[in-house]
Formats: structure tokens, sequence, C-alpha cells
């Protein structure tokens, strides 16, 4: 898989559609943040990251941060960099930040809905 960039307004409605039916991932990273790098490399290595159960979002903080605090205010999940917030059905049903982002819960959650 690969991601798909996350760049203006209207692809926050796209996502938050596309949740209808597919899971969909934001993955808000600050190329300036080494552990962001870090936690992204982990990411992009996993298991969900090479499945098809979700569409993966990137969104670079530094470049579109109006962008970043627009999903702030609509998922009402605070904004941290690096940070994963999933979105089924129009909710977030995954937050998580900095080395708290675990691909593996995330792949698990999807399973089980």
């Amino acid at each position: 898989m690969s991601w798909l960039a996350f760049q203006n307004e209207a692809h926050l409605q796209e996502i938050l559609a596309a949740s209808q039916t597919t899971p969909q991932l934001i993955f808000k990273h600050s190329t300036r943040c080494s552990i962001s790098s870090m936690v992204l490399n982990r990411f992009e290595t996993s298991e969900l990251f090479r499945s098809e159960t979700v569409s993966c979002w990137f969104l670079d903080l530094i470049a579109y941060r109006e962008i970043s605090n627009m999903v702030a205010a609509e998922t009402e999940v605070w904004h941290e960099s690096p940070q994963c917030i999933v979105i089924d059905k129009s909710k977030v049903i995954y937050a998580e930040s900095h080395g708290a982002i675990d691909a593996k819960v995330i792949q698990q959650l999807i399973l089980d809905k």
C-alpha cells in the first residue's frame, strides 16, 4: 500500500465519506521530529500498512498545519505529533501519539468490528 496525500480541506470530507465503508487512518507526521520519523518507519513496515483493510492518509504537519488543526476540531482529538487517528463510520475509533501508536492494536480493532 502507499500513502494517500492529505493536503486540503476537501480530503477530510472524502475521508469521512469513505469511512462509511472502509476505516480511514490519518497519520500526522512532523518532518522535523526524529521521534515522528521513527514511529513512521515502524508503521510503514507493519502488516497493517501492507494490508487493504484500511486507507492510510499522510498529513505533513509542517506543510499543512491548518489542515491538522481542522482535523483536531472535527475529530475532537487534541493535536500531537506524531499522531495516528482511525475513523470508522465517521467516528474516531483510535487515537494515539508518539510511541503509543501501535499498528497491531489498530489492526485488531478493525478486524473485531
